[in-house]
């Protein structure tokens, strides 16, 4: 496809980054000739330093061959003119980050008057992932397929799970618990594991299962599963605002500390049920006096990173919280392995997954049919949830005579209201939603799964 990219901050380069490879034209726009020149030094696309408001820097990249624009500069209201521009002179899908609050509610008007593809806001998008995870703290981290019915799971193993040292054939023989393990992550491997396979401590482990039935598996593994039922939010931006007003709406009690007067007044006006304290979030007597020691849920969400890790050990160090920390940057990964924070929040990573999932799913030149995809384990493995529109290859035949590829599991089938956790006997379906756990890339098909030669 061809894709103009403008803006060119970190999820832009990110955008980039994770589009190469996949057979497409890039260009990039940004005002900054240095942003641009980073971009087009390290990675394969084309850059024009130039405002993508402009209709003549939009020519010059090529608007109207385009497939697909997305706008991610630092303005919402840039980034939503820079697409009715696109669609005015081209024939493209359009994709606009807006991050104001005041539009959190207007999103559904602004895409369909404007015409756009989708409105994106990364705060949004990662509050929802963390009042996900207050909700169910045992997991790191969890994604949702065919339409919340299936969840993915990411949980560790610590050393009194039942997990540890245990074989994974037991799950269903000796526990009987009807779910399936995906991925499991070992220091720097990332593991499809087969039925020899042993757990041990510190591994991160993602199942595939509806929720009551990952409730029944949790319980019996002796990791509790209780939801949080008290919040601490430490910085009072956007994404402290979204998290803050889902959370209430679930009943859970929040609090808010941050330290701009301003801030906090604007957060008390518009979260009133909210407990809003002004005072520097950094400052370990003031968390203390304001109960940390007994909160369910503790999440760090400052403008820095190295503030925001700090802020999560302390929480670890006095609490017995699920602690949710937000970082920016994802160039310390290694670094943040070994500090071994209990769950984190990329932004900018979660925008690109959202943008990426799209990108695929429009990309007719691999014949898609990809619905859903997710980055998993910083990039290192990929969930992929297929809609199987038409017999093929893959349809009508029990899953243990596919030749499939290896790195590759098949972890869910939806049909229609009911949820299959396959084994060797099961068949795909037209009309089936298939969720895929790979190792491989670039899995544009459902046929793709199978071993070509």
């Amino acid at each position: 496809m061809n894709i103009i990219i403008v803006g060119c901050g970190k999820v832009g380069y990110t955008l980039v980054e994770q589009l190469n490879g996949e057979n497409h034209n890039i260009v990039v726009i940004d005002e900054r000739e240095e942003k641009v020149k980073s971009i087009t030094d390290e990675l394969d696309a084309m850059g024009i330093v130039g405002n993508g408001v402009s209709h003549q820097t939009l020519a010059e990249a090529g608007i109207r061959r385009a497939d697909l624009l997305i706008a991610v500069t630092g303005s919402d209201e840039q980034n939503l003119l820079c697409c009715v521009i696109a669609k005015k002179t081209g024939n493209c899908k359009t994709i606009a980050r807006v991050r104001n609050p005041i539009y959190s509610t207007e999103t559904a008007f602004l895409r369909e008057e404007l015409g756009l593809a989708m409105i994106i806001n990364p705060e949004l998008t990662a509050a929802s992932e963390i009042a996900r995870i207050f909700q169910f703290p045992t997991a790191v981290k969890i994604d949702t397929f065919s339409k919340g019915r299936i969840e993915l799971l990411h949980f560790r193993v610590t050393k009194d799970c039942l997990l540890n040292n245990y074989g994974l054939i037991h799950i269903r023989t000796s526990l009987k618990c009807e779910v399936l393990v995906c991925i499991v992550t070992r220091g720097e491997q990332v593991l499809i594991p087969r039925g020899d396979f042993v757990f041990q401590e510190g591994d991160v482990v993602a199942i595939v299962s509806t929720p009551s039935k990952a409730n029944d598996f949790f319980r019996k593994i002796g990791i509790g599963t209780g939801k949080v039922h008290t919040a601490m939010l430490v910085g009072g931006g956007n994404m402290a605002y979204y998290l803050a007003r889902r959370l209430l709406e679930v009943g859970i009690d929040t609090k808010i500390v941050d330290q701009d007067p301003v801030r906090c007044e604007h957060l008390s006006e518009r979260l009133p049920k909210a407990t809003v304290i002004c005072g520097d979030g950094t400052d370990e007597k003031l968390l203390l006096q304001e109960g940390l020691a007994s909160v369910d849920g503790f999440a760090a969400l400052t403008g820095l990173d190295e503030e925001n890790i700090l802020l999560s050990l302390v929480a670890r160090k006095y609490s017995h919280a699920k602690v949710v920390t937000k970082i920016n940057r994802v160039n310390f990964n290694s670094v943040l392995g070994e500090i071994k924070l209990d769950s984190t929040t990329f932004p900018r990573l979660l925008t690109a997954d959202v943008i990426i999932k799209y990108a695929r799913s429009m990309n007719e030149s691999l014949n898609s049919n990809v619905e859903n995809l997710y980055k998993l384990e910083e990039g290192r493995a990929e969930a992929l949830e297929f809609y199987i529109k038409e017999p093929s290859a893959v349809t009508g035949i029990p899953l243990f005579k596919m030749r499939l590829k290896k790195e590759l599991l098949i972890c869910s089938i939806t049909r229609g209201s009911q949820v299959i956790l396959p084994g060797g006997q099961d068949e795909l379906k037209v009309g089936d939603s298939v969720v895929v756990v790979t190792t491989h890339h670039r899995l544009g098909d459902i046929k793709d799964i199978l071993e070509t030669a």
